[in-house]
């Protein structure tokens, strides 16, 4: 339903630009929320986006540029001046803030700084110190603290005097008066308990403060399994030095979903559905050479068995079945371990449990399998064939569950991206041993 309200959109948008005519693109912008336009210009050629650019309203221009991946938020910073850059600056809060300033030139990004009120620059720079894919990077300093000794009727007249909380506030933060983090104070405790009772007899002291380097991931991780709507940041002396909130998490869940899923294929998440040819042709290309080199490795092991293959020409009309199935069965592995990379649910504990499990797995699908190939290949060539091909199939299955397995945690070990990596080494180690087998197998067989 989404996909086709949005493909909708976007015919509508173009039908407009077409006729050139202003006004019905200026309403269905209207329509829409920053998010909404964001997916919108993605959407859009260059020459189109760069029009309907023009007419997004400059109060929401902050917001929408946050929203679009990287090099379409580039292409679009490149156009503006830098009066545009910081007016859309100052509509941001601090978090999305210290994002969108990675995106600036410096020379914008001292204007923005500048444009600053002493306390938002402050709060700015404590944000900017830390990694953007740390618990820090992703923090608002917008907390609302309490201190375990006062009453909530004095705490109810302290959020009255205030007079609005920050987005997402669910509960106050209470701390001692050196700001050391002691707990939470939910919002329903205040109007639900008696007033005179002390903050200190009714706070939530269970709730674990997020260590301000905690990884971006194990922040989302947390979030899911405490259904969170905010959670307090503190450094290593416990004191308190901000807030994350869950539409920043949902942030981190879109986007490691997004790059799980297009580093499969090689394919930076940020990249421009537009981008320029060369660019997009550059990017790919180093994929494409490494698919390539393990292309002509398997093409190797396949030459070692020339001579075999000229004797049974059936070898060579099978083996690509013994390869692919291999093939297939490691790469839902490595998807499965991917995912379980990033949840924490793999580790040193359960790898051993795991490898059983799968190799069981691989074993039933390998033996039915097996049978079917080698029933159909003894009807169409000879049983002896037929129990070549089942064996090497059963075999490389075998393989195809070790390898989806144990490369996803090898490449994590040494600091390398399983999900970038992961599939192009499977699929090259169950290729060569697909061949291997097979055609050796024959080899000792048929000959």
């Amino acid at each position: 339903m989404a996909n086709s309200e949005a493909e909708s959109r976007v015919r509508r948008l173009r039908a407009a630009l077409d006729s050139g005519r202003w006004a019905p693109v200026k309403r269905l912008l209207a329509s829409l929320n920053p998010a909404e336009v964001a997916n919108l210009l993605a959407a859009l050629p260059e020459r189109e986006r760069n029009l309907v650019w023009e007419m997004v309203d400059p109060a929401d221009d902050g917001q929408v540029l946050l929203h679009l991946p990287e090099d379409v938020r580039d292409g679009l910073i490149r156009q503006m001046d830098a009066e545009e850059l910081v007016a859309a600056a100052e509509e941001l809060d601090i978090d999305d803030l210290a994002d969108f300033v990675d995106s600036l030139p410096e020379t914008v990004t001292r204007q923005v700084m500048r444009a600053l009120s002493d306390a938002d620059r402050a709060r700015l720079e404590a944000v900017l110190v830390h990694e953007p894919d740390t618990a820090g990077g992703l923090m608002n300093t917008d907390t609302v603290t309490v201190r375990p000794d006062v009453s909530l009727e004095v705490v109810m007249r302290y959020l009255r005097m205030r007079g609005e909380l920050p987005a997402h506030t669910d509960a106050l933060f209470v701390v001692d008066r050196f700001g050391v983090y002691l707990g939470r104070l939910p919002l329903d405790r205040i109007l639900t308990r008696e007033p005179h009772q002390p903050v200190a007899e009714v706070m939530d002291r269970d709730t674990e403060a997020l260590l301000v380097d905690m990884s971006d991931l194990d922040v989302a991780q947390e979030f899911e399994s405490s259904d969170l709507v905010s959670a307090p940041v503190v450094g290593p002396d416990h004191k308190l030095v901000g807030r994350i909130t869950v539409d920043d998490v949902v942030d981190v869940i879109r986007a490691d979903a997004e790059h799980n899923l297009l580093s499969m294929a090689g394919v930076d998440e940020d990249e421009d559905l537009f981008a320029p040819v060369h660019l997009a042709a550059r990017r790919r290309a180093l994929w494409l050479g490494i698919n390539l080199a393990s292309a002509f490795f398997a093409a190797r092991v396949v030459g070692l068995f020339e001579a075999t293959i000229e004797q049974v020409v059936a070898l060579a009309v099978l083996m690509p079945i013994v390869a692919s199935m291999g093939g297939i069965a490691a790469n839902q592995i490595v998807a499965l371990m991917v995912r379980g990379i990033a949840l924490g649910q793999v580790g040193a504990g359960n790898t051993a449990a795991l490898l059983r499990k799968e190799l069981a797995v691989s074993l039933i699908n390998g033996l039915l399998w097996g049978l079917v190939v080698a029933a159909i290949t003894s009807w169409w060539f000879s049983p002896t064939l037929g129990l070549v091909i089942g064996l090497a199939l059963l075999l490389n299955l075998l393989f195809a569950a070790t390898a989806g397995l144990l490369v996803p945690l090898l490449l994590r070990r040494v600091g390398l991206d399983p999900a970038l990596a992961g599939s192009v080494i499977v699929t090259t180690i169950t290729d060569v041993m697909g061949f291997f087998l097979f055609l050796g197998l024959g080899t000792l067989i048929l000959l």
